[in-house]
């Protein structure tokens, strides 16, 4: 499939209309049907995986299998960002309880409030890549190597979500502009319980004497920040900034472990398309989207070239790869 990518460094947001093609009514109501038991089955297969993972970690501590393990048991976890995003959508089961019961474990793994995160999400939905309203355009993005290599250890992130958990959590304080006031008191006290959670596990680890919670969960959470950054980058940055959802958002073919443990979501031309289909239906609504997608990369190698030659200057000597 031929490939389109906005080079330019500015990347100005342009006045076009939304794509003309879409799905028919009667095709998105039958992509649109969610499910308990895919839900079930995609959210075992991941924390199975981590569960594993952890065991194998615990195994292969002091030996030189601890780096690998500990770089694979992190992109498991930092992946769990996906499932935020999709029980975000109450699409990952049909039953809204499992939806709220996941999206809080995933984020509280990753460190990000659950609650707080479907009201920033709701925003870039609704305005994405609009350099005005988009929340996820709200910071700069790396312009020079060493900031985007900063950028993808995830330094930045972290530092982001202290302060966030510090405001909302310890001060009361919400004024981000993207959750509405109706909502400001859940904020603060979903980040409170959030607090907490992580000041109970501190104080058992202390008490136990124990660096399970370490080794297992938050080193392996900031190695994985080195996968999970990249891809998220790939998800819009260098496409156009319009209303056209074929357009503004990139869709990357990539092979099923990424897939999986992305929950489908590199099919993100169709999730922004049309968001109310499930994860699980993604590969489908490709199938009748690909045609008609803008932005698409062969592999996030590729994405992640095509991120790279819109970011740096010009001048700068950047990796090239066919059909980006």
């Amino acid at each position: 499939m031929s490939t389109t990518t906005i080079t330019d460094t500015e990347a100005p947001r342009t006045v076009r209309k939304p794509a003309t093609f879409r799905v028919s009514a009667q095709e998105l109501k039958a992509l649109a049907v969610r499910s308990d038991a895919a839900g079930a089955r995609r959210a075992l297969g991941h924390l199975g995986a981590i569960a594993l993972g952890g065991v194998a970690l615990w195994h292969a501590l002091g030996t030189v299998w601890a780096v690998p393990l500990t770089l694979l048991q992190g992109y498991f976890i930092a992946f769990l960002f996906n499932v935020v995003h999709e029980t975000a959508h109450q699409t990952a089961f049909r039953t809204r309880a499992f939806n709220h019961a996941l999206g809080h474990f995933a984020g509280f793994a990753v460190v990000l409030p659950y609650e707080y995160y479907r009201a920033y999400h709701w925003v870039h939905h609704r305005h994405t890549q609009d350099p005005e309203k988009d929340p996820e355009l709200a910071n700069p993005l790396p312009r020079t190597r060493a900031a985007i290599a900063w950028y993808w250890t995830g330094m930045p992130i972290w530092v982001g979500r202290a302060k966030l958990l510090w405001r909302h959590g310890v001060l009361g304080r919400v004024t981000v502009p993207w959750v509405p006031e109706d909502k400001r008191g859940l904020i603060v006290r979903e980040a409170r319980a959030y607090l907490a959670g992580y000041a109970a596990i501190v104080a058992v680890s202390i008490a136990t004497g124990s660096l399970a919670a370490l080794w297992l969960w938050v080193v392996p959470l900031m190695a994985g920040q080195l996968f999970l950054r990249p891809y998220l980058l790939a998800e819009h940055t260098g496409c156009a900034h319009s209303n056209d959802m074929l357009a503004n958002t990139r869709t990357t073919y990539t092979n099923r472990f990424v897939h999986f443990f992305a929950w489908n979501m590199p099919f993100h031309v169709e999730h922004h398309a049309y968001p109310a289909v499930p994860f699980h239906a993604l590969p489908k609504l490709n199938a009748m989207l690909a045609p008609h997608i803008v932005n698409t990369a062969p592999g996030y190698p590729a994405a992640t070239a095509a991120v790279l030659r819109h970011l740096l200057p010009t001048d700068t000597p950047l990796p090239h790869t066919e059909n980006t």
